[in-house]
């Protein structure tokens, strides 16, 4: 159908020569870039969003081993969304339609009430800012309980750092942390490994070549503001970068191999999560919000 949206309504805001498009479906980001260049890899607006593009993973980021959990002595069941590994993947919101709740020129806020449901009996107000301006694209989430129980949260989301044009093969990448979070066959937590010396240590920049990654990673490095940072340089000289502040201890890479082949290792993914995976099964990082409680958390982008 000529003009149609998969992602619903666009939502454009501009600063400067920077341009974003947050989307209805999912209350993410299509596309973030600055005149020509790409920030974040976009997907198409005649597209449906694949690989959780751009996406708010809430209220878990990752895969929930079988879908099940504990909480306050009760078990929970929710839907298998990822049958091949018999987990639940990236929460409930990534295909909700959105409300816009202020638009401005340089700033959009999208919202939206994740009511109680089977596996998970809570009630939440969450919303999304997204502010362009001179530090580029800052992401603010807020969650707030609006139930009458205290509700487990956590979250993440999932931008990908454009190479600017590519494959992300010959870009630099920089990243430093202190371990990894190694996985099974189901991309299930089995433990910590040291990052150093590793294939997967970036802490000096290098290039990726065709090393695969898929991997959350802990302790990462912080400045003196408490931001983590990912930051990946293309062939054309220009560093698409990364930021999340201290409510997001843990970032996941994800080098889009298992992706359709026009997205096929096109752009980093970058998941700022403020849980490792699996944590509702295990309770790691996962936050008890209480009644009238919110929660806040921010990420960024940027271009130099």
């Amino acid at each position: 159908m000529a003009g149609f949206a998969r992602s619903g309504e666009q939502y454009q805001i501009s600063y400067g020569d920077q341009r974003a498009v947050v989307v209805e479906v999912g209350g993410g980001v299509r596309e973030y870039r600055v005149g020509d260049r790409s920030v974040l890899d976009p997907y198409e607006v005649d597209e449906i969003c694949d690989g959780a593009h751009g996406t708010p993973l809430i209220p878990w980021p990752n895969r929930l081993a079988d879908g099940r959990y504990s909480f306050d002595g009760r078990d929970y069941q929710v839907p298998l969304t990822e049958p091949s590994s018999q987990t639940a993947i990236h929460g409930f919101m990534r295909w909700r339609n959105w409300k816009v709740l202020a638009h401005e020129a340089a700033r959009v806020v999208v919202g939206d009430v994740l009511r109680p449901r089977e596996g998970y009996p809570f009630c939440l107000d969450v919303r999304i800012a997204y502010e362009l301006d001179d530090d580029g694209l800052r992401v603010t989430t807020t969650a707030t309980n609006v139930g009458d129980n205290i509700a487990p949260w956590a979250c993440g989301a999932h931008p990908y750092l454009s190479a600017g044009g590519g494959l992300i093969n010959a870009a630099v990448l920089e990243f430093a942390a202190v371990s990894r979070i190694d996985t099974d066959a189901r991309q299930l937590p089995i433990g910590d490994v040291a990052v150093a010396g590793s294939p997967y240590d970036y802490s000096t920049a290098r290039t990726i070549g065709d090393t695969a990654i898929d991997y959350a990673f802990r302790h990462v490095e912080r400045d003196a503001d408490g931001r983590a940072w990912v930051r990946l340089t293309g062939v054309d000289g220009r560093c698409a970068q990364l930021w999340c502040d201290a409510s997001y201890p843990f970032v996941e890479l994800y080098t889009g191999d298992t992706l359709a082949p026009h997205q096929w290792r096109r752009g980093l993914g970058v998941e700022p999560m403020s849980a490792p995976p699996n944590a509702f099964a295990t309770g790691e990082n996962v936050l008890r919000l209480e009644p009238g409680r919110s929660t806040t958390h921010v990420w960024g982008a940027q271009l130099v």
